[in-house]
Order: structure tokens, then C-alpha cells, then sequence
């Protein structure tokens, strides 16, 4: 994070002015500490790193389950997240609806490869939606979105075509 002073961000290879106007150069970035601090310098830490997808910031998770005040609800991590699987499957299971439509006109056969990934799909989709409703807690609830040594994260493991 950049040094304060007075409160505003100084930012490094660049000249700043002090509030008695006198203009400090460029290279105030290789000056000791003790001289940034007898100029009024102060470092700032940075914060924390969150995921923004599962964290409001470094210390505060978003809430699994949904959230009803004053009459109004606020969808938890766990709807937000089964209704991405569900759209997910229906975008995947969209584009061999062509399939199930010349079937249903024409009689024509669907493909055993196409009912099998069509399968596969859905059966993914509930496995998904069982996993985040199981989800006791935060970090499982995270943990969905971790790959492992030897598979990847279930949220992104859908079956290929």
C-alpha cells in the first residue's frame, strides 16, 4: 500500500507537495525512513486479500443462506450459486435441444452420445446443488470452488461433450 501524508496517498515515482508548499522530487521513494518520516510520511499495510465472490471484505463473509429484513430478501451464497449451476446445465443441455426436438417431430433417434452427455449433465447439476446444500459452513462452502491434487474444483468439473 502507498505512504500517507496528512491523510492523502503518496504515490511512489511521483512528486508531491507538502503543506507548507514545498514540492518533494520523484525519487522521495529511495529516501530512508527516517527522513520519510521526518517529512510527515506515513506507511500504510495493505489490506487483506479476500475473493470478492465469497467475502463483503478480509473479515466479513456473505451469508450462505438467504437474508430477509424489513420485508425484503437478500439471496444467500447457496441460491446465488444453485441458480449458476442451473443455468450452466441449461446452457450446456441447449445445445443438443435441437435433439430432443427433431425427436419429439419427427421421431428421428437421439443419438446414444448425445442422451449420455444430456445425462451426465443433469446428474452433475444435482450433485452440485446437493454439495452446496450440505454445505455446513463457510469454508466448505468455499471449498467447492478449490481444485484438489487430483481433480479439479467441482464447481467448474462439468462433463465435456
Amino acid at each position: 500500500m502507498p505512504y500517507l501524508y496528512n491523510g492523502r496517498i503518496i504515490r511512489e515515482g511521483r512528486s508531491w507537495t507538502d503543506d507548507a508548499g514545498i514540492k518533494h522530487p520523484t525519487n522521495w521513494a529511495s529516501w530512508s525512513d527516517t527522513e520519510k518520516v521526518a517529512k510527515g510520511l506515513v506507511w500504510q499495510d495493505p489490506p487483506a486479500a479476500y475473493d470478492n465472490r465469497f467475502w463483503w471484505d478480509a473479515a466479513t463473509p456473505k451469508a450462505l443462506d438467504d437474508v430477509t429484513a424489513d420485508g425484503v430478501t437478500t439471496p444467500g451464497l447457496k441460491s446465488v450459486y444453485k441458480a449458476r449451476v442451473k443455468e450452466q446445465a441449461g446452457q450446456l443441455l441447449a445445445a443438443t435441444d435441437w435433439y430432443v426436438v427433431r425427436n419429439a417431430e419427427t421421431g428421428q433417434a437421439i443419438p446414444a452420445s448425445v442422451l449420455t452427455h444430456r445425462s451426465a449433465v443433469r446428474a452433475h447439476s444435482d450433485y452440485l446443488e446437493g454439495e452446496i446444500d450440505a454445505a455446513a459452513d463457510h469454508a466448505a462452502f468455499v471449498a467447492l470452488f478449490e481444485a484438489s491434487t487430483d481433480a479439479g474444483a467441482p464447481m467448474y468439473s462439468w462433463p465435456e461433450e
